[in-house]
């Protein structure tokens, strides 16, 4: 089975191993035990992923004598917030938790972000886990530590660098994805592939409609592959002072757009806009030739993804977010924008009248 280090120097006991494998759910309770090794597992996880895993879990978790509760809250972004993140650490000291407990996220990236970050501050950090249930987790936000929740200013504002213990990838619960969760989380790897490998980007331009959820061979070596760049990329960066913001692709308009519509436009999707009209922007400042635009247009629409806004937005929202864009700094906004397909530009600094008419770049 397909299992990646994530090797965090100087520190050895924060590396961990991402384990790929179809089927992984049914092994899943004793790893979680043996990882728990007698501390209360507390399972965070949604009200859409607990009818149909989360009790399941711990129905088996319980039944091998493993001290666990379940936890659940609203699906959606606006779990990802400071009341909510209250609540949880709220329940977790009521359900009696210590330094040896482990915390397990199991859901999409918005379980993965709020239990992380959770776990990252009660008790000063405690052990936590991924298990991603979603295509977007799984390529992108459960791997890297990156851990946090919104803020009305914008998204991920709050949060933490919280390193996960492991993380259990099963690309059957992929089965069960709606088909735009599933167009969502393709859209962070066309993001992976189209910042780091040319080569991986040329086997999605010829993949196309063979990547669906039931193809769990082809999805297993696609996530594969997606890990194992972000993972090396972590490795060699993992407080993103440098490269890791290559993996930022698409995310400075992406999130923005996500503010601008009250988070109503989905994660994978303001990624795909924001990835076209980043690109379109390095077209116009001259950093990249047309056919990058082109031909990453051809995959979003191979992907099933917009390369365009939407037509409602919030103008003032959008350009207040990019203003408050985490990866900037008193000189103002950074962008990261493609050179060429597997390529970046890093800290790129707009001028102040491109970004003044943003909406030359959102739409075609």
């Amino acid at each position: 089975m397909p299992q990646i280090q994530i090797r965090l120097a100087p520190l050895r006991d924060r590396s961990y191993t991402v384990t790929i494998r179809s089927g992984l759910f049914g092994t899943l309770p004793r790893r979680l035990a043996h990882i728990a090794g007698g501390g209360r597992i507390f399972i965070v996880t949604d009200r859409h992923v607990a009818p149909r895993y989360g009790r399941v879990l711990l129905k088996r978790l319980l039944h091998l004598g493993t001290d666990a509760i379940l936890l659940t809250v609203p699906a959606g972004e606006r779990s990802k917030s400071s009341a909510m993140a209250l609540s949880l650490q709220s329940r977790l000291l009521r359900g009696r938790v210590k330094r040896d407990s482990l915390v397990v996220g199991l859901g999409g990236g918005v379980i993965g972000d709020l239990a992380g970050y959770v776990a990252s501050t009660v008790l000063r950090g405690i052990r936590f886990v991924q298990v991603p249930t979603s295509l977007l987790a799984q390529v992108d936000s459960s791997v890297g530590g990156k851990v946090g929740i919104d803020h009305p200013a914008g998204k991920n504002l709050l949060g933490a660098f919280h390193q996960p213990v492991a993380v259990f990838i099963d690309p059957r619960f992929l089965r069960t994805l709606p088909a735009v969760e599933f167009a969502n989380g393709l859209a962070e790897v066309v993001k992976i592939a189209a910042a780091l490998d040319a080569e991986f980007f040329r086997s999605l331009e010829l993949l196309g409609g063979r990547i669906t959820r039931s193809n769990h061979r082809l999805l297993t070596r696609l996530i594969t592959r997606a890990v194992g760049l972000k993972g090396a990329v972590v490795a060699r960066d993992e407080f993103e002072s440098g490269l890791r913001k290559s993996l930022n692709l698409g995310h400075t308009i992406g999130h923005a757009l996500e503010a601008s519509t009250g988070y109503r436009l989905k994660h994978g999707f303001g990624v795909a806009i924001g990835l076209m009209a980043e690109t379109r922007l390095a077209v116009a400042l001259g950093l990249t030739a047309p056919e990058t635009a082109v031909r990453l247009e051809n995959v979003l629409h191979l992907m099933h993804l917009p390369t365009n806004a939407p037509r409602k937005i919030d103008w003032k929202t959008l350009r207040s977010s990019l203003a408050m864009d985490k990866k900037g700094d008193a000189r103002g906004t950074a962008f990261v924008l493609p050179r060429a397909i597997g390529e970046c530009a890093i800290g790129v600094r707009v001028p102040p009248e491109f970004i003044n008419c943003i909406d030359m770049f959102l739409y075609e």
